[in-house]
């Protein structure tokens, strides 16, 4: 076991490197010290603007969300005490989808540009409300069955969206939201989302005490003064405010959540409250990492991100279940 602090320390370096280089990757490559040169040259320069306007607010974005949904992953790991436990699980991404999914439907989304991440945090909320009003009382398996029934009725009225689309553009549209991308995404985006996945955030971090406590089981958290309901309440709606955010402005993108807790834990132990800031690092590289690799890989169009990290997380979560099977008395 390493210790945090270095561990932290090592993912915010190649954080600093690799988003450096993620301003200069792309269908067009950008010399550094050109881009070097025309930051510090007055007037308007062609890749100035590229850097500052197109990649700079795509990395922050990929930032943003990929911390919020290690974070995000490594708190509903602990609350539910299931290592396959990530931000779908409680039905916040179904409900943040369908939202904006709504919104595209029936046109608000071209009208109005945060038509659809408002309506995708609307959606995040409902199903978080839904999901703690469901799962209120009977314990996290609860908890996680009222998630499951959550996300199969968020993602019946998808289904049902894509089903009655009133012409091929609109279902086109909406499938290619839900894919997930950080393609064409701006400033306005980042603003948009940004002070939702820091108060999210905030109240995911603070429930580090609380789920040491918890992972000796609920009967020994209670004894040690340890508020359950306060706990499920931070963990659910901080996870709405971060991921519901996040999810409404990328679409759907899967398995950074679930990976990035793992990756972390053989580092700096398996304490929930150590594993925190770390799996928020780790999910922000993660993210970023794949967001330059949809650039790089050439099939054609662009391959989305939701895409790529599907096909990176699928083995993952085989390997996953594998090993738990093995450690399985």
């Amino acid at each position: 076991m390493i210790r945090v602090g270095l561990v932290n320390g090592l993912i915010v370096l190649l954080i600093v490197l690799i988003a450096l280089g993620s301003l200069l990757a792309g269908r067009v490559w950008l010399p550094p010290s050109l881009v070097w040169h025309e930051l510090w040259t007055p007037g308007p320069h062609l890749s100035t603007l590229i850097v500052t306007q197109l990649r700079l607010p795509r990395a922050v974005l990929a930032l943003l969300v990929g911390a919020a949904l290690g974070l995000s992953g490594g708190v509903l790991q602990g609350v539910t005490r299931n290592p396959l436990a990530e931000p779908g699980l409680l039905g916040v991404s179904a409900g943040a989808a369908l939202g904006a999914v709504v919104t595209i439907y029936f046109g608000v989304a071209d009208r109005f540009t945060a038509a659809a991440p408002f309506a995708g945090l609307c959606g995040a909320l409902a199903a978080s409300l839904l999901t703690f009003a469901l799962g209120r009382g009977g314990g996290t398996i609860t908890l996680i069955l009222a998630g499951a029934a959550v996300s199969g009725l968020a993602a019946a009225g998808i289904a049902l969206a894509l089903n009655l689309a009133p012409n091929p553009y609109a279902a086109d549209e909406i499938m290619t939201w839900l894919m997930g991308s950080l393609a064409d995404r701006s400033w306005i985006q980042v603003n948009l989302i940004l002070p939702f996945v820091l108060v999210g955030g905030a109240m995911l971090a603070v429930t580090g005490r609380s789920l040491d406590a918890l992972s000796l089981g609920e009967a020994q958290a209670r004894s040690l003064g340890i508020d359950l309901q306060r706990l499920y309440v931070l963990s659910v709606f901080g996870t709405a405010l971060a991921v519901g955010a996040a999810t409404a402005v990328t679409g759907a993108i899967g398995f950074i959540g679930l990976i990035a807790p793992h990756l972390m834990r053989p580092l700096v132990g398996h304490q929930p409250s150590r594993v925190l800031l770390p799996a928020a690092l780790s999910g922000a590289l993660l993210l970023l990492c794949a967001d330059i690799a949809t650039r790089l890989i050439r099939f054609g169009p662009e391959l989305k991100l939701g895409v790529f990290t599907s096909l990176i997380g699928t083995p993952f979560f085989f390997w996953l279940i594998v090993r738990l099977r093995k450690a399985a008395p």
